[in-house]
């Protein structure tokens, strides 16, 4: 029989191990590790990893097909992503544990290349030779290690946060949460085929969703900015809705920038503030209201102490309400741009109602229409999917989920709001909804439904290229005879 055998060497590293308070590390003879290194090669060279373009745009990515992707010679390891530091736990197709204990690693890119290395040599020690990363997206820290793994030959995928949070007591029927025990959570999960593939967009795409991030940003920061304006001129001229007409309009901001207050408005008179708006190269019927101004800013019973301070203040809030919508107004036309681009997009713009600023920001957020097989699929991401909590003789009330992107959910709702303002098509449909002699729905039910529709056409539109066609739309519709006699 063959004996390992037991060096002076191997007899100090048990010691040190030992020390440490650590299990003893077996160490193989030389020939093996030289061995090791070449299998660590082999499985480098072979890695391959696969996205959402290999599995999910070949037809419906199904649990089964999901649960066949993980095979047995794949490690599938679950990474708990936080802000700065990653932890790692890596199990086989059973699911039995192979790392032993959470691995904690940077997010850079050295800590990413020590988390390769580290799932190549559990692959190497239990004969496995693909590997997969499972995680949950949370904000935006994943992103550069999902790009990075991909990139170095490891497929990665994603599991819901909310499915990690109600799994959790089956680990250890304990309700304990921590960095250490959630990527084993994430790992069984993405073993048992509860996972999808993450997306990240991609030229046009990727363009259109940054802008439309950072419109919403700054749409955010002037309803802020606009809030504390109002605020501190509700202190110093109480009168300021009767005497402005717009808040944020060229002519009010011309004056508030200037930080002129009730007073100084008042000295200034008439020809004073025509005089000012004539410096700006103002336009149109904002002059008729100058007379109206003056004699509110005259009356005025605001208040008068602190006011240079408060005037500060306002002429803060007006020039960044002048620069933040002068900047929305450059978003929203490379916006407008960028939408214009993408294939059968002036299709979808032919549509009454449905303005390029509506489009962008459904198209922004759905992404690559080539990634879905149906339209439910977008339904669902939106938020939009129908669900019912029933058992027995209990039936639960029908709502839609309200989960997945709500930026997609928002913009689907406004545009229903839109067409069914302006084309005389959904302004029947939605008559039809709300007045049916079975199930009227309220007018909230209604639109939602129309924006399901919406969503429908627009994906039919991106899929085939064809146009719309207000008609095919109506044609199976029976209407009463309240609304026969309306349209």
């Amino acid at each position: 029989m063959n004996r390992k055998t037991n060096t002076p060497e191997m007899q100090e590293e048990k010691c040190a191990d030992t020390k440490r308070g650590r299990k003893p590390t077996r160490m193989l003879p030389p020939a093996n590790l030289e061995g090791m290194r070449e299998q660590v090669e082999t499985i480098r060279a072979g890695l391959r990893s696969y996205t959402w373009k290999d599995l999910e745009t070949k037809g419906k990515f199904s649990k089964n097909e999901k649960l066949s992707f993980i095979s047995e010679d794949m490690l599938v390891v679950g990474c708990d992503v936080g802000s700065e530091t990653h932890y790692a736990r890596a199990i086989d197709w059973r699911g039995r544990e192979l790392s032993g204990k959470a691995f904690p690693f940077s997010n850079d890119a050295s800590g990413f290349q020590m988390a390769r290395e580290w799932a190549l040599d559990i692959a190497v020690r239990n004969g496995k030779n693909q590997i997969v990363l499972g995680f949950e997206p949370t904000g935006h820290y994943w992103f550069a290690l999902a790009v990075w793994m991909v990139s170095n030959g490891i497929s990665v995928v994603q599991v819901n946060p909310h499915a990690v949070n109600k799994t959790k007591e089956v680990e250890d029927n304990s309700q304990a949460k921590d960095d250490r025990k959630d990527p084993k959570l994430i790992a069984n999960l993405v073993k048992d085929g509860n996972y999808g593939m993450p997306y990240l967009p991609e030229d046009v795409y990727a363009e259109m969703r940054a802008l439309s991030m950072m419109r919403d940003q700054l749409t955010e920061d002037k309803g802020r900015d606009m809030n504390r304006l109002h605020r501190e001129l509700k202190i110093v001229f109480p009168e300021y809705r009767e005497a402005f007409s717009k808040i944020d309009g060229d002519f009010t901001i011309s004056l508030l920038k200037r930080g002129l207050l009730p007073s100084d408005l008042a000295k200034l008179g008439e020809e004073g503030i025509r005089k000012i708006w004539h410096e700006d190269k103002l336009r149109g019927a904002g002059y008729r209201r100058v007379k109206d101004i003056v004699n509110f800013a005259d009356k005025s019973v605001g208040l008068t102490q602190g006011s240079e301070a408060r005037r500060k203040a306002i002429v803060f809030f007006a020039n960044q309400i002048e620069y933040l919508t002068a900047e929305l107004k450059e978003i929203e036309a490379m916006l407008a741009a960028k939408c214009r681009e993408i294939p059968f997009a002036e299709n979808i713009l032919e549509i009454k109602g449905l303005g390029v600023e509506i489009m962008a920001g459904i198209v922004s957020e759905m992404g690559d229409i080539s990634r879905f097989d149906d339209a439910k699929e977008i339904q669902k991401l939106s938020g939009l999917g129908l669900v019912a909590c029933s058992s027995g003789k209990h039936k639960g009330q029908t709502q839609i989920s309200r989960r997945g992107r709500k930026k997609l959910r928002y913009w689907l709702f406004q545009g229903a709001l839109s067409v069914v303002s302006h084309n005389e098509a959904f302004k029947r449909i939605h008559l039809y909804y709300t007045t049916r002699a079975e199930n009227p729905l309220k007018k909230m039910q209604s639109l939602i439904v129309i924006a399901c529709k919406l969503l429908r056409i627009i994906f039919t539109i991106l899929k085939r290229g064809v146009r719309f066609d207000p008609d095919r739309m109506l044609k199976d519709i029976v209407y009463p005879e309240t609304a026969k006699a309306v349209a």
